[in-house]
């Protein structure tokens, strides 16, 4: 080991002292632009992610009722003596995210004695609320999200024509749903 050492210490001494620091400041500054490139790859791509994940919320929010319409027609479609099946659903409103928030309170009672001998009780209560955020993107912290509630639905499938296979899509349908009857139509398809 002592020998390699001493090899390279005799190669420095042998190269020209401006060649080597030359040498040295090239990978100084090599070193850095691949640093700083680097950097810029790593933070273009959480902005990626971080903007990925923003866009499925909003897909999963303003969709919802797309989602539902896919799953119902994946599982219906599977159902026996049913075709081809078109699901669509109304929803009665949007959902609602419910943030966590710290509420602090206050209650202050003040007894005042007047100069004719009564007494007087003043009640002062102080409530604040401040809403909960991430400490790494600002983001609300979330409690719950509430979906919205299902309006109506109607199918339309290949096989509704038997009333058996149409029974057996209503059921389903109100089963998974969880609604009422008067909210499901089922309907043969051409």
């Amino acid at each position: 080991m002592e020998e390699i050492i001493d090899k390279i210490k005799k190669h420095i001494e042998n190269l020209n002292n401006k060649k080597f620091i030359n040498y040295l400041f090239i990978i100084l500054v090599a070193s850095i632009i691949l640093l700083i490139g680097v950097n810029f790859l790593i933070e273009d791509k959480k902005a990626v992610e971080k903007e990925e994940v923003i866009i499925r919320e909003n897909i999963l929010e303003d969709d919802y009722s797309s989602y539902l319409e896919k799953k119902l027609e994946n599982i219906l479609g599977k159902l026996n003596g049913v075709g081809e099946i078109s699901v669509m659903i109304t929803l009665e409103d949007s959902s609602e995210k419910v943030p966590a928030t710290n509420t602090t309170k206050t209650t202050e009672t003040t007894k005042e004695l007047d100069s004719e001998g009564g007494t007087r009780e003043v009640n002062r209560e102080d409530i604040t609320s401040q809403m909960v955020s991430k400490s790494n993107d600002g983001s609300l912290v979330l409690l719950k999200e509430v979906k919205p509630n299902v309006k109506g639905v109607i199918v339309v499938a290949e096989g509704a024509n038997d009333l058996i296979i149409m029974e057996k899509l209503y059921e389903a349908v109100k089963t998974v749903l969880g609604i009422s009857g008067n909210r499901v139509q089922v309907y043969s398809s051409k």
